[in-house]
């Protein structure tokens, strides 16, 4: 069996990972003329982590990443911090893997790397996908260049404008949200003393919400601020921000997210795109995985985790499947992965207005919000469901 990935960032890389350690041929065609990722830090959660293992690549990035003592809410003006959950060996208990806080190129690489040493050519740069064909035999990938490739499968990991998601579909692709986050790496030591801990910060407040993490062995703070009311007319998913911009959407924020402004080397603006999710995945030989298939808001700290989920179920799927039982084992991931991920989808959007809610304008109504809708309770029912599936063993 030969199966084709269009795109290779995280997800397209974990599922290029998870086939070959099941003995299936896999060739990754991605557009950039060089593998890296843009952006800064993700949250990996214990599910995560379980696929990482699985995959031979979690004990390298654990020694690279960062794993918090807590997550916490810190209220827009005054700062004042209310536990979220705490993390560390709790978790780790609870769930089997600890809660890691990544540098988004660090993990980039480390499945790279891995992908290399199944199979050292699979990975094909500047190969941009311009569309694809399918029979009832074999998928045709299409590229910018001219080549035609084809294998058994094609599976688009092609990202929020997937040109395999809209060659099935048309049409599909997601709308900006009305919200821009700003992102930035800023070195630790260049941070005041008390903004050095090791814990997770969500900035709540009426409109948006800000985050900060360590990563890189807390080497960085990554920083990233969301907002409401903005507009987006740039082509690419994100452009060059200002300080002064940045600044003016947080007018009236905690110093200490004012500090992380001012002290951010460079600031990227990312347009925010949504989508309700889309009900099928799979046409046949071709389907989906990631964020061409489920495009998140990032308010659930889950679409990188999803992807990596999708790829280990996919694996699972075509192993030890014949060429010609490819539509039926593709089918059997798409049921397997689509109400997981819908429900992802969607308990993201609705995080919107739980971080963005005008009840957090005065200490007094954000503690009586907090109570309501951040407890224990309402946060395990949240957050439990996602952390204690396995990709690994889940019945498919």
């Amino acid at each position: 069996m030969h199966i084709l990935l269009a795109g290779g960032g995280i997800g397209g890389l974990a599922a290029a990972v998870a086939l070959l350690q099941r003995g299936i041929d896999v060739d990754v065609y991605e557009r950039a003329p060089e593998l890296r990722e843009v952006g800064a830090g993700i949250q990996i959660s214990p599910n995560g982590n379980a696929v990482l293992d699985s995959l031979g690549v979690f004990e390298e990035l654990r020694s690279l990443s960062c794993d918090p003592a807590r997550k916490e809410f810190r209220l827009w003006n005054t700062g004042k911090p209310w536990p979220m959950f705490s993390l560390g060996k709790s978790v780790i208990e609870r769930y089997g893997y600890p809660y890691l806080t990544v540098y988004r190129p660090d993990l980039h690489q480390t499945l790279a790397d891995r992908v290399r040493a199944l199979k050292a050519d699979a990975i094909h740069l500047d190969s941009a996908v311009t569309g694809c064909e399918q029979n009832d035999s074999s998928a045709t990938l299409i590229l910018q260049n001219g080549q035609r490739i084809t294998g058994d499968a094609l599976i688009g990991a092609d990202g929020v404008r997937s040109v395999v998601r809209n060659a099935l579909w048309p049409d599909t692709d997601a709308a900006f949200s009305g919200m821009v986050t700003w992102r930035a790496l800023i070195p630790m030591t260049s941070l005041p003393e008390h903004m050095r801990e090791s814990v997770g910060s969500t900035w709540i407040g009426p409109g948006g919400h800000a985050v900060n993490y360590p990563l890189h062995r807390a080497e960085i703070m990554n920083f990233a601020a969301t907002i409401e009311g903005k507009r987006w007319t740039a082509q690419a998913s994100f452009e060059q921000g200002t300080v002064e911009e940045c600044l003016d959407d947080f007018k009236g924020w905690h110093e200490d997210v004012q500090t992380m402004i001012k002290l951010a080397p460079n600031l990227l603006k990312w347009g925010l795109m949504k989508r309700e999710p889309i009900p099928q995945w799979t046409q046949a030989r071709i389907s989906l995985l990631g964020d061409a298939a489920h495009v998140t808001l990032p308010f659930l700290a889950q679409g990188a985790v999803h992807a990596i989920e999708d790829g280990m179920v996919l694996a699972r799927c075509l192993a030890g499947a014949k060429p010609s039982d490819i539509p039926a084992a593709l089918l059997r991931y798409e049921h397997a992965r689509i109400e997981r991920t819908s429900r992802m989808v969607r308990g993201a959007t609705d995080n919107t207005e739980r971080f963005h809610s005008s009840e957090l304008a005065t200490e007094a109504s954000a503690a009586q919000y907090l109570e309501r809708e951040w407890s224990a309770a309402p946060i395990a029912e949240r957050y439990d469901w996602l952390y204690s599936y396995n990709a690994n063993t889940v019945e498919i």
